[in-house]
Order: structure tokens, then C-alpha cells, then sequence
């Protein structure tokens, strides 16, 4: 009996230890499938949570590893993890290093300075929060208006999600662009980021789209556009400040947000914000990530309506980077050095033409960080890009 239940525990030992050598391990593997991406998504985000899970499971397979096989595979499988768990905070004190330099090399030593008193104290005090991870961010008691159609394009309704902070007033104002490969999304994503921003003084106004295939660009450009006019028509309404108005944008929504500040006849974008928003189309179609787990050229040919060679114009015309000129908006970008949908060399590469022709701009890797990190809102990555960009946000409409 005694031996039974030896075998069942050291079993069970083996199968925990396992399960979450598992979940470690996509950490470092990327996904090589839609299917997985969530995996490789999220292990990165929560493995604070991973550590602890080897943690025990290291304790609990110890009692047993002199005497059963079983026992000291289960040791080596939670050893392993927990080296792999770690990985993300160790890399932590040197991304917080270059982080902090290049806000500070993009803004000025004394950027936050500029910054009104009662904002700072209600921002984040540090990067990162490891009891967040457990825990999660507390939310915040907000004004939210749903559903405010702004357009009807082609008999398809699009609609405007309202964020404001509590007391009445008019204040400077964040439009988010949801992301989703251009063909899935909804405004009412990413709302825990969108109540954080106007619980700390913004109104946040996250706007549609109309979806590729079905409706292929600049039918997107042109609804981001025909929602900006629509917010400026209706400023007073909202509590907008026209004259501090921010673009913020994901994945696709980014690369949106980043045309519509771009364009040499938009009205006066004080910042973007880009978290790994795809810039040059056409690299992105020559060059595709290894792995392609969502088949980033039949996602561009859905959005485009063919190839580069077939529409070489349009491919140019739907690129942020054809764009660049000096006098742009300030500009910052986030991505992530796992990221295998939208590589950080594209957004590095925006940088640098940006930089090169004068303009404000800063680019952040979070190098343990995959695709739609911020998914996670209480993960590492969005805890760090969360801290950097309502300090960016705040240099940029606060002042």
C-alpha cells in the first residue's frame, strides 16, 4: 500500500513539474501556429506566476529524488522551468536601463518636469509591480458612453466608445484604434487600458473600422479619419480638447493611427502611440517572420488585394514609413524582441528614418515580449509599456 501510493505521488509529482515545464518552455519557443500564439503570448507575461508553479513543484518532487526515477525526472523538469520562468525578470533591470536613456535621450533629463504635480502623483510609481502579476492592476471608477455611431459607411455601422474621467471638464483626449489583423476587432477591446487612462485625466474615445477582406484599404484610413472628424464636430459634447489630441494604437490599429498623424493634410496630432504596429508593408511581405504562425502575407494580400508585385503603388501608399518627413507628430514605439508577427527591426527601422529626419521619437523593446503582449494587462511587458507611455502621453498633452 505504502508503495502505491509512493508510485502515485511521485507520478503526480512528475505530471505537475511537467505541465508546467510546458508553459515555461514558451517562453523561449515561439509559436508556430495561430493556435499557439496564445501560449507564447502569455507564458512571458505571467512567469512570475510560472516560477512559483516549478517552485513547489521542485519542493515537491525533492522528498522522493533518491529513491525514485520518477522523482528525479520531475526534480529535472521543475529545474528546468524555473531557470526558464526567470528569464523575463532577470532581463528586466537592463530593459528598465535602456528604457529610462532613451525617454530621457528623446524627451529631456527633465522631461517629467514638465509634467503637472497632481498628474504625476496619480501615475505609476514604478515599472513593474510583481504582486500585479498575482494580484492584477486595480481598476478604476470612470464615465463610459457606448455605442455612439459616427459613420455608416456602405451600410456597415461604426461606432465610438467614451472613456472620461469622473467630474465633468475638458480634457485632453486619447482616440485608440484597436488591432486584429484588420479584419476582427471591436472598440470595446482593450477597455481596462481605456478606463486607466481617463481615470487619470484623459477622455478616451477608442474608435471602428470597417474589416479587410470584405473591405479592403484605404477604406480603414478613411473610417479612422471620418471618427477624428467626428470627435473634433462633437469636441464640446465629450469634454475634447481639440488643441491635445493623441493617437494610440495596436498591432493593426497602430499602423493606422500612425497614416492618419502622418498624412500631410491631418489635422494636429500632438503624439502617437504605436505598440508593434506593422511600418513597411512591403518588407513585411518579402521579409516574413520565422515562424509565420498567422500567415503574415495572406493577412497583408486580405488587406491589400494581392502582393506587392501586383499592387506595388497601394503596398507604398499603405506603409507608415513611406510617410516620414520632418515636423511629424512626437512618436513613441513599443514592441516586442519575440514578436513573430510584427518583428521589432520594422519598428527600429521607423525610428531611425523618423530620428534621421528631426522628428520626436522613441522605440522600446521589451525583448522577452511577443505579439499583443498587452493582452496580459497585468503581465511584465504591458505593466512596462503602461509606466512608459502615460509618461510619454503626459509630456506630450499635459504640458
Amino acid at each position: 500500500m505504502v508503495k502505491l501510493f509512493k508510485v502515485g505521488y511521485f507520478g503526480l509529482t512528475l505530471f505537475i513539474s511537467a505541465a508546467v515545464l510546458f508553459l515555461s518552455a514558451w517562453i523561449v519557443i515561439p509559436a508556430p501556429t495561430s493556435l499557439l500564439l496564445p501560449l507564447g503570448v502569455g507564458a512571458p507575461e505571467i512567469s512570475p506566476i510560472l516560477a512559483v508553479g516549478n517552485a513547489i513543484a521542485l519542493l515537491l518532487s525533492l522528498p522522493g529524488s533518491k529513491h525514485s526515477w520518477l522523482s528525479r525526472f520531475a526534480l529535472f523538469c521543475s529545474a528546468l522551468g524555473l531557470i526558464l520562468s526567470t528569464i523575463p525578470l532577470v532581463q528586466l533591470p537592463s530593459t528598465l536601463t535602456s528604457s529610462n536613456k532613451a525617454m530621457q535621450a528623446a524627451l529631456g533629463s527633465g522631461y517629467m518636469e514638465k509634467v503637472p504635480q497632481q498628474l504625476q502623483a496619480q501615475m505609476r510609481p514604478h515599472p513593474f509591480v510583481l504582486t500585479e502579476v498575482f494580484t492584477g492592476i486595480t481598476d478604476s471608477k470612470v464615465r463610459q458612453t457606448s455605442g455612439i455611431r459616427f459613420a455608416t459607411p456602405d451600410g456597415v455601422p461604426l461606432s465610438l466608445e467614451i472613456y472620461r474621467p469622473i467630474s465633468v471638464g475638458k480634457y485632453p483626449t486619447i482616440v485608440t484604434i484597436y488591432g486584429g489583423s484588420w479584419q476582427r476587432g471591436s472598440p470595446v477591446n482593450d477597455a481596462a487600458f481605456n478606463r486607466y487612462m481617463a481615470a487619470r485625466g484623459y477622455t478616451v474615445i477608442a474608435v471602428d473600422y470597417r474589416h479587410s477582406p470584405k473591405y479592403r484599404f484605404p477604406a480603414q484610413l478613411e473610417d479612422v479619419q471620418t471618427a477624428l472628424s467626428f470627435i473634433r464636430d462633437h469636441a464640446q459634447e465629450y469634454e475634447v480638447d481639440s488643441e491635445r489630441i493623441a493617437l494610440l494604437g495596436r498591432s493593426a490599429g497602430a499602423h493606422l493611427a500612425m497614416l492618419a498623424a502622418y498624412q500631410k493634410d491631418a489635422a494636429p496630432i500632438k503624439a502617437v502611440v504605436s505598440y508593434y504596429g506593422p511600418v513597411d508593408l512591403v518588407r513585411g511581405y518579402t521579409d516574413p517572420p520565422f515562424p509565420n504562425p498567422i500567415n503574415t502575407n495572406a493577412v497583408l494580400e486580405a488587406f491589400l488585394g494581392g502582393s506587392p508585385k501586383e499592387f506595388p503603388l497601394l503596398y507604398q501608399q499603405a506603409s507608415p514609413i513611406s510617410y516620414v518627413t520632418p515636423g511629424l507628430p512626437p512618436t513613441l514605439l513599443i514592441y516586442g524582441g519575440r514578436d513573430h508577427l510584427v518583428e521589432a527591426k520594422y519598428g527600429e527601422s521607423l525610428y531611425q528614418r523618423l530620428r534621421d529626419a528631426g522628428n520626436t521619437v522613441l522605440f522600446l523593446e521589451i525583448p522577452w515580449a511577443e505579439h499583443a503582449f498587452d493582452a496580459i494587462y497585468s503581465g511584465i511587458s504591458n505593466q512596462l509599456a503602461l509606466y512608459y507611455t502615460e509618461r510619454f502621453l503626459a509630456w506630450a498633452l499635459q504640458n
